[in-house]
This record gives structure tokens, sequence and C-alpha cells, in this order.
């Protein structure tokens, strides 16, 4: 990934008790798609001036502070929405979900007048592929945006969630692995203020790698990152841990100190078959380890109504699972790869786009359900 858009460190800025790095960003990547597909992208964030107009739907008449209302009459990208909706009139009408069950109405958080302590969720799932960053970042984008204080945590070797959101990690000198690994190491000089308000990142390189093998002689080593994380808790709202593709020391270390686990779950066949497996390693960890964590639901991404294959695996999860399973459904579109090479999340590459309407409503439901507890 080349360093395009992220520049050196440049001093610290204070966030609640914790001083954070900061890595600024230049915009140059977002100004070649701003009329992609036919929509203008993020209208509400400048520069209309140097826009070309377009014969679909013009996103500047959305008033101020307004978002798409997936209940409004236009739909800003109707192909993509027909992957979620293929009869939009009916659903609109009798409020069932792409799940088939009874759409409950998410409300719009309120302010928060103060932060902390945090609820740390963990993405995850053994299989790589289904949706874990691109979930990571968008439900923590999303949060921040409903004024929640969120810190993301990549705790994959690969840094793909530092990738997607800027940051180069093969130029990172400090990362999580440092403040897993070296005592007296302190959370802000690993911190990193993302382009999002209210959102910060813990980054991650190929050095965690040596973590998963240099653990095993630790003592108490399944719980390295709850320790990591536990001065951290009174700062933020919601800390959302991104984990590796496997069921190694890594994830059992994000089980450890999560209280919730949130399951990507791609609509395709060989991604079904791994959620057993998953759910399996997850009642060890609360037997053995984490009597507090939960799992708090199965998130379907990558979903494509006009296709028989994944309407079968979203019946079928819904069936094993029941309430387990998100009513928020996560569609594929063409905008989640290119917010990757933006380096920036939906919400604010393609504020106006389904996509990001399925984020929001995703974190409404997250929130609600930590609410409801």
């Amino acid at each position: 990934m080349p360093a395009a858009g992220v520049s050196a460190p440049s001093g610290f800025e204070a966030v609640g008790s914790v001083a954070v790095r900061t890595f600024a960003t230049t915009s140059h990547l977002t100004t070649a798609h701003q009329t992609m597909d036919g929509q203008h992208v993020n209208a509400m964030a400048g520069n209309e001036g140097s826009r070309e107009p377009t014969p679909f739907a013009d996103f500047e008449d959305v008033p101020e502070g307004h978002f798409y209302d997936p209940d409004a009459e236009y739909e800003p990208d109707p192909e993509y929405a027909a992957t979620l909706a293929p009869d939009a009139a009916r659903q609109r009408r009798e409020r069932v979900g792409p799940t088939g069950r009874p759409l409950p109405y998410f409300p719009i958080p309120g302010p928060l007048t103060d932060h902390g302590p945090a609820q740390i969720i963990a993405m995850c799932n053994q299989k790589g592929g289904v949706g874990k960053t691109t979930s990571t970042i968008n439900l923590g984008a999303a949060l921040a945006e409903y004024g929640r204080r969120v810190l993301l945590v990549d705790f994959d070797p690969q840094g793909a969630l530092s990738v997607g959101l800027g940051v180069n990690p093969m130029e990172l000198d400090l990362t999580v692995y440092n403040l897993l690994m070296e005592r007296g190491m302190a959370a802000d000089e690993v911190l990193l203020k993302t382009a999002v308000p209210n959102m910060d990142l813990l980054p991650s390189n190929i050095d965690l790698s040596a973590a998963e093998v240099q653990l095993v002689s630790e003592v108490a080593r399944e719980s390295t990152l709850q320790r990591a994380l536990k001065p951290l808790m009174q700062d933020y709202d919601y800390i959302v841990i991104d984990c590796q593709p496997s069921l190694g020391l890594l994830t059992v270390n994000a089980l450890t100190a999560a209280h919730r686990v949130i399951v990507p779950l791609e609509c395709e066949f060989f991604a079904l078959r791994g959620v057993a497996l998953l759910t399996e390693t997850i009642e060890k960890v609360q037997e053995r380890l984490n009597p507090e964590l939960e799992l708090d639901g199965i998130l379907a991404t990558m979903y494509d109504s006009r296709t028989v294959h994944s309407r079968e695996v979203l019946a079928r999860v819904v069936e094993a699972f029941d309430e387990h399973v998100y009513h928020t459904v996560i569609g594929r579109t063409v905008r989640f790869p290119e917010t990757t090479v933006a380096g920036e999340p939906i919400t604010t590459y393609a504020s106006n786009s389904v996509g990001a309407a399925a984020y929001r409503q995703l974190a409404r439901e997250v929130l609600a359900r930590c609410h409801a507890e």
C-alpha cells in the first residue's frame, strides 16, 4: 500500500485523559470519484462548485445535517437498493427486513453528557474476506457520528484496518504490538487520531505476528490485550477490535478482553460452515476466561437478494440463530472497495449512499441492544 495520503506524525492532541498522536491525511484521493456511478459523493463536505452535473439525484437538496433515509421516496443507488429489497414497496409497507422478520424502529440516539466506561466489541470470524475490517471501520464511524467516542483496535498483523483509515502500516514505529509486549509502554504513545471526529486508532502491522509466538511463554497470556486496554476504558464509549481471520492466541486475547462479539458473515455457504466452530470457541472463552462475554449478533454481509444462494444462506442463519441475527443486513456494493482506496469510511466517502445508511442503522441497532440490557 503506498504511503499516499499519510504524512509523518505531527505531535500529540489531548483526547479525554489520553494524549493522542496524529497523522495528517490529504483528500486528493477523493476528488476523482465524486461523480462515480453517477452519484455525488459526500454532498455536505463542501467543494460543491467543482462537481460536474449528473442526470442522477442531486443530493445537494438534502437539508444540512440530514442523511439518506431508507424509507424516503428516492433511492440514490437503485441498483444497490435492489440487492437488499427486490420488492422495496412491500418492504416499506409491511416493515419487513431482509431477514424476513418485522423490522423494528431503531431511534437516533441522543447526545452523551459524559463518556465511558467503554463497551468492548470483538469483530470476529475465522474465515477471511467476510467484511470484518469494513464493518469495524464503518460501525466505528457511524457510532462516532452519533456522538460516541470510539477506539478501533487493529488486531490483525495484515494491518488492513490501518490501511482502510489511510495509515501506511510500514511507516509506523509503534503499534499495538509494542503496547502488548513492552513493559512501560503507554497507550498515548501508540494511539493515532483518525480523520473522523471522536474516533481513534490503535494501529498494527506485520510485527504483531511475532506476538502470537512470544505470548506463549507469558503468564496469563490470554489476558494481555485486556490489561493493555484497561487504562483506556474511561476515555471511550466503544472499543471495537478487528480480529485476524483465525482462532489463534490473538483472537482468544480479543475475546477475553471483549464484552460482546459481532460475527460478520458473508452470505455464502463456505462462510456459513465455520460459524459452529466459532460459537464453540466463544463458549469455551465464556466458561474458562471471560464469563461476561456474549454473542451480540451475527451480521449478514455481502448480501444480494437477487441470488437464490444469498437468500437461502440468510434464511438458514436466521433459522439457526434467530434473534442473534441482526435485522440490519449489509449488501454488496462497489462503494466499499472504493472507500479502502480512499482511506476513509463510507459514512464520509458516500454519505448519502445505501451502504452508509446500512451502517448507521447497524450503529443504532447496536446501541439499542446495549441499552436494552
